[in-house]
């Protein structure tokens, strides 16, 4: 297992304290180190042929610096280095697994493919996101509606998805979704 980051800029630092931005920068690869432990490289530097699979997990920061759908949603652009990876995955036929916003990467790279982010309602609250699900229709894929216990296999193109945080849900529930999802790509892999 290796970690891989991009060497870029975040579009802003939040101060999750207080829920706003600041004036602060910071670069992905850095911070990302900072969460990993040291233990990262720079995106740019993963070769597909040395891995069974990969795995993005989600946040707003995917949504801020892996692509731009925080700020453009369906016409956002993906990071060069994120898509090439996605690609070099897929042509060689290497389970993808996406979790919480990530899934909205492989509908923008891959268009006809199949994930979930949850629900395409916001069912007693819990999935304040789901015009997603109809921006993911609008790019040309298919939104499968799941649990967030659940995550969804596109056998045909090898891509697993959950909706993690895309759900207000308990933490277990969570926890849950994103080792179907892990299971589902081993089994790929």
């Amino acid at each position: 297992v290796k970690i891989f980051a991009p060497n870029i800029e975040q579009r802003d630092v939040v101060n999750h304290l207080k829920g706003s931005p600041t004036e602060e920068k910071r670069n992905v690869l850095v911070e990302s180190a900072r969460l990993a432990r040291g233990n990262i490289q720079d995106l740019a530097e993963l070769k597909a042929s040395e891995f069974d699979a990969v795995l993005f997990p989600g946040g707003f920061g995917v949504a801020k610096n892996l692509c731009s759908w925080a700020v453009d949603g369906k016409n956002c652009t993906v990071n060069e280095h994120v898509s090439s990876t996605l690609q070099a995955f897929h042509s060689a036929k290497k389970p993808i697994g996406l979790c919480c916003i990530s899934p909205v990467l492989a509908a923008k790279v891959f268009p006809g493919c199949e994930v979930t982010v949850g629900q395409d309602k916001n069912v007693d609250g819990r999935f304040p996101d789901a015009e997603t699900a109809s921006a993911i229709a609008e790019l040309g894929c298919k939104h499968i509606c799941k649990n967030v216990n659940e995550s969804h296999v596109d056998k045909a193109n090898k891509i697993v998805t959950t909706c993690a945080f895309m759900c207000k849900a308990p933490l277990h529930e969570i926890f849950d979704g994103i080792g179907t999802m892990v299971q589902e790509v081993l089994k790929l892999a």
